[in-house]
Parts: structure tokens; sequence; C-alpha cells
């Protein structure tokens, strides 16, 4: 009886299908209102002109908006998988809103769209059959409301689009028909047709900048991908302390697992409450780590560098540190791994979107701003097994950032000059790292105010303390004394650069560095420029020090190891009435003058252009020291006050 039925239920079906046959023939109809395989149209809908108003003759650059409808009808045999839409706008247009679809490239709206654009089907990005639906148009067809801005056309003119097309593979679609206000095409099966029209980035070379970040996707599957991230460090004098960093979702993806760095929230509600939860109904999200549009990220800390769950990724976890490659280049980069789960219509292994609008900063340094991703070459990696042979990604993109100073932005550092030649330092810079009346007891202070001149002696004070010392020296020296007094200089690490001497064939120079901050300062590292003196640089002492080959006037410090910590600032020997002492590292730097014929050291070819700390650029003083009298005596009192107190500092530490 069931052999006897099927047969019955066969016999059927070709009734039906031979009584379809003249219906779903594959040949091409003249008109496009009977089309067998997928059907697009674009109506417009209706339109206005939107403020500013301009005259006729400007009428070219008048704003209109517009609101039209794309339509996408499945008329086939066959479901169509991940539907692709290129729309040839070229009115300048705007698009602003899309109902039913994203622009297949990634890109937020709203959008510049005005050299055409590629839209997929989201939420629902397949379309099926009449035939398997009984004919609800619900399933098989997809409606895209449009809404956005187009520039010179205004009614009663009809602002179309002369292109629509398919941009998927394995369909031939003619060129459209237009009537009225509306454009039709109608697209045939056709095995052996590629699109020409993708929604792909064109291949960019890549690109230099302070800093780099790759995105290099190394496993696709149809559902999600792996991805590696490697954030590297380009600029000798930057760095990058505790790094966060930022990026938008395009296409409502989610982050499963991670190796290297970790979400600093871990958050999957967005996933559980959201669409994420819909599609992928039976997926484990308490396993999962981020489901929020805009993750940020942190590194994990040394100790999570050989954890097999969590590490072993090669440049991760280092607590957010990323150093200068002129100070180490092995530790100038930074990556992590991350599993990404994909929504519709992007379920396809070739279907990858990186993400918008990156964002990083760090505790220490400046602020970075990131150009949107490029697509590049993909990246070559290192085959882990060592042998000669490299694995390439599948697909890769370029971040390139740079360092941007804001006119607002005040240094974190500064520096003070003095010689042997003149027994007066000169001070930081009123208000060098911004004004904070706070530290004046009366809080009352002037920030226009030039600093007043010190002794030696008061460079080891804290501002707060100086001013007893800065008042007698002003005194002695019959200099006038300001009302009110200068404010501080409000800097956490200052500098001091001190011509020690200077003789017929060379001359030296101490640099000092004074920490007034809570925090030890790990790694320190300071770039010092002069314009003439650099190719006379012969050694540095209790320093690691080295000219740049990339800048003929700047020379590199850093600290010798067991002196790479500048430590905090910390009580006196006896805390009830002495000042607290700032953490200190000197040493004194030789120069010869065979190299550089002509050098005046104490007229200013013997003090700092410019001088970096950690990355930071530092407030350097508006004048130098006078050597109109050289004075034998003040460099000996000078020098010796200072390495004495010097000496009983590193004592006490």
């Amino acid at each position: 009886m069931a052999t006897l039925f099927c047969s019955f239920t066969s016999i059927i079906i070709l009734i039906i299908s031979v009584s379809l046959l003249p219906i779903i023939s594959l040949s091409q109809p003249s008109n496009p209102s009977v089309c067998n395989g997928i059907l697009i149209s674009y109506r417009y809908n209706t339109g206005y002109a939107v403020p500013p108003t301009l005259s006729p003759e400007e009428r070219i650059r008048q704003p209109y908006r517009f609101e039209s409808t794309l339509t996408i009808t499945n008329n086939g045999l066959v479901e169509f998988k991940n539907w692709r839409v290129f729309v040839g706008f070229n009115n300048s247009e705007l698009l602003v809103s899309a109902s039913t679809a994203v622009l297949a490239d990634g890109t937020s709206l709203p959008a510049d769209v005005s050299n055409g654009t590629v839209l997929a089907g989201y939420p629902v990005a397949d379309l099926k059959t009449a035939v398997e639906t009984a004919g609800d148009v619900n399933q098989m067809q997809a409606r895209v409301d449009l809404v956005g801005t187009q520039f010179g056309v205004g009614p009663p003119n009809v602002p179309l689009p002369p292109n629509i097309t398919l941009a998927n593979d394995g369909y031939l679609c003619p060129n459209p028909t237009t009537q009225g206000n509306e454009t039709r095409v109608c697209c045939m099966p056709d095995l052996n047709v590629r699109t020409n029209v993708t929604g792909d980035e064109k291949i960019m070379p890549l690109q230099n900048g302070d800093l780099t970040i790759m995105y290099d996707v190394i496993r696709s599957y149809e559902s999600n991908y792996l991805a590696q991230v490697t954030i590297s460090n380009h600029n000798p004098f930057a760095r990058l302390d505790n790094w966060k960093l930022s990026w938008d979702w395009m296409e409502h993806e989610f982050i499963n697992t991670m190796r290297g760095a970790r979400p600093n929230v871990i958050d999957t509600s967005d996933c559980i409450f959201g669409s994420q939860g819909n599609y992928y109904e039976d997926f484990d999200f308490s396993t999962a780590l981020s489901c929020v549009k805009r993750p940020t990220i942190i590194d994990l800390p040394l100790d999570r560098t050989n954890d097999t769950t969590l590490g072993m990724i090669p440049f991760c976890c280092r607590n957010g540190t990323i150093l200068p490659p002129s100070m180490d280049l092995s530790k100038s980069k930074s990556a992590f791994q991350m599993q990404v789960y994909k929504m519709p219509p992007n379920l396809n292994k070739t279907q990858l979107t990186p993400p918008q609008n990156w964002k990083i900063n760090s505790t220490v340094g400046l602020d970075y701003q990131c150009s949107p991703p490029a697509k590049v070459n993909p990246t070559l990696f290192p085959d882990p097994s060592g042998l000669p042979s490299h694995s390439a990604a599948i697909a890769s993109w370029q971040v390139v950032c740079n360092i941007t100073r804001p006119e607002s932005k005040k240094p974190k550092c500064c520096v003070s000059f003095s010689a042997f030649f003149n027994d007066s330092v000169i001070p930081c810079n009123t208000c060098a790292c911004g004004c904070d009346v706070t530290t004046n007891p009366s809080n009352i202070c002037s920030a226009a105010e030039p600093p007043l001149l010190l002794p030696a002696e008061a460079l080891l004070i804290p501002f707060e303390n100086r001013t007893d010392k800065a008042l007698e020296f002003a005194d002695l020296k019959r200099r006038q004394i300001p009302n009110p007094l200068p404010c501080a200089d409000n800097c956490g690490v200052s500098i001091n650069w001190h011509v020690l001497t200077d003789y017929e064939d060379g001359w030296t120079a101490r640099m000092t560095l004074f920490n007034w901050g809570e925090s030890d300062i790990t790694d320190w590292f300071s770039a010092v420029e002069l314009d003439k003196a650099v190719p006379g640089f012969e050694d540095v002492y209790s320093f690691a020090g080295t000219p740049l080959s990339d800048a003929n006037n700047t020379i590199f410090f850093e600290g010798l190891p067991g002196h790479s910590y500048l430590v905090a600032e910390r009580n006196g020997s006896n805390p009830k009435k002495d000042p607290r002492l700032p953490g200190t590292e000197q040493s004194v730097i030789s120069f010869t003058k065979k190299k550089t014929p002509g050098i005046n050291v104490g007229r200013g070819d013997g003090f700092p252009t410019k001088v970096y700390f950690n990355g930071e650029e530092c407030s350097l003083p508006t004048v130098l020291p006078s050597n109109a009298h050289r004075i034998a005596a003040a460099s000996a009192v000078f020098s010796s006050i200072l390495l004495m107190l010097l000496i009983l500092t590193g004592m006490q530490q």
C-alpha cells in the first residue's frame, strides 16, 4: 500500500511540474513584469526640498529628501540565498535609513552612496520560492524602504538610479527598464556568470603611521571566524601603558572566546535578549564574552603569557604596555585572537566585515586618531613549526592611527635649565602642565607671571615648599618679586638639563630626572633633541644612550638594567619637618667638538630644543641661562650642592 501511495505521489508531482513548464521558462521575457527569475524594482515614492533653500542659480546644490522602495522578488524555482543588490545612485545621495537591509561593505548609516552601493538583506537574507511557500509574498520578497538626501533633482523630475542589478554570482541581469517613477530588471539564473559588482573594498597598499592595527582573519567558517588583532607602535618616542582598544561591530557580531586579551566588561545580555539570541537559539551564551556593539578590549597581565587557555599568543599579555621600537623592538607590539560569531546575511565563509570606528588610548601617552580599516594584501605569518614557510591570512585590514596634539592639552612633564656659568636655575614654566591654584597656600597665584629663578638646592624641594628659598634668592639677587607670586608648574615629572663644563675640545652636560608623582615609573625613557650637538655625542655614564639613526639631532635615553624604575616621591628623613623628596635618576653626558665645529655651547647649542619623556613632549623654558658673567665659584657651588643632595637622596632610597 505504501509503495502504491509513493508511486501515485510521484505521478502527481510530475504532472504539476509539466504543467508549470511554460511558466518557468528560463528565457528572459521581453516584459520584465513577467519575470521567472529574480525581479528587482526601484520605485521613487516622494520627495521635497530641505534646508538650506538655495537660489535658482544654485539649484544643482539644492538638497532634497527622497523616499523610495527597493523590492526584490524571487519568482524562480530555487531559494535565493544572501541577496545583494547594487543600486547605482548618481545624484550625490546620502542614504539615511534602509528598513530591512544593510550596506554590504559594513558602513553604518547615514552614508555617502553617491557612487552607488550594494545593499544586503538583514535580518532576512534568503528569499524562498512561490512553490515552497504556496505563493506567500512575505517569504518570497524583500521590501526595503529607503530614506535619504539627494542633490539637484527637484519635482517634477524623478531621481531614479540609472542602474540596478544583482551583486550575486550566477545571475545574468540585462539593462533595467524605466517607466514613470519606477526602474525594473529581471535577472535569470546563469551559473557561468560572475558579477562585476561587489561590496568589497579595493586592495590598498600598507600605510605608515605612528601606530598601526592589523585585523587578520586567520580561519573562517559559515557562522564564525577567528581573527588576530596586532597593535604595532612605529613612533620612536611614543609608548602606551594600560592600552584600551575599542571599535564598533557593523553586522551584529559578538565575541565568543579570546586569547591574549579580554573585554573590560563581560556582558552577553544584548545577545540573550536580542537578535543573536533569536537566531542562535541553542547557543550557550553563558560562556561568551561580549555582545555589545562597541566592546572595549584590555591586555592581560604578564603571568598569563603561558596560560594555555588565555595566553600562548606571540606579543600578548604585557599588562597593556607597548614600548617604542627604538627602546625594544620585541616589546613594541601587542596581539590577541578572538572568535567572532556572525549574523545573517553574512553566514558565508567569504562574507567578512571588519569592525569600524577604531579607537586606542592609554593612561600614559598622547591621543590617537585612527583611520577606517583599509583592506590590504593578506598578512603572512611565520610557520609555527619553524619551517621556512609562511601561512597567509584569509583576509586582512589595516587601521592607521596617528598622534594628535590638541592645543588645549597640556604637557605632563617640564624641563629646567642651568649651567656652570650661572648660579640661577631657570625653572619649569609657570603652569607648564596646567594651572592648579590649590598648590598655592593662599589659593591666589598668577598664571601669567614667569617663574622665579631658583638656587640649585631648590630643585629637590616640592614646589609648595620652595617659596621661602625662591624669595630669599630673589632678595639676595635684588630681583623684583611679583604679587601675586607665579603659579606652580604642576608637572608630575621634571627634568633638569645642566651644562656642566665647556672646554676647547668638548663639553659635558648632566641630565637629572625628578618624579613628583605617587607611582613608580617603569621602563622610563627620554629623547632629547639638540640641533647641532648630536654628531659630537661621545658617551653617557649612568643611562643607556643612543643617537637615533633616522633623526640626526636626537639622542634616546633609557635606564640601565636595574635603573629602569624612576621611583615615586617619598617622605624625607624626618617627615615632621623635612619636605618630601622626588625619585631621581641622573647621568653625565659627554660631547666632543671635533665633529661639530663652530658649536657655541653657552649661547644655546648646548641646550635641548625638544625633550620627550615616555612619549610626551615636555614644556621647555622660554629663556636660557645667561653667560654674561662666568663665575667659577658659581659652577663649583651649584655642582657640589646638587651632587651632595642627590647622594643623600640616593642613600635614603
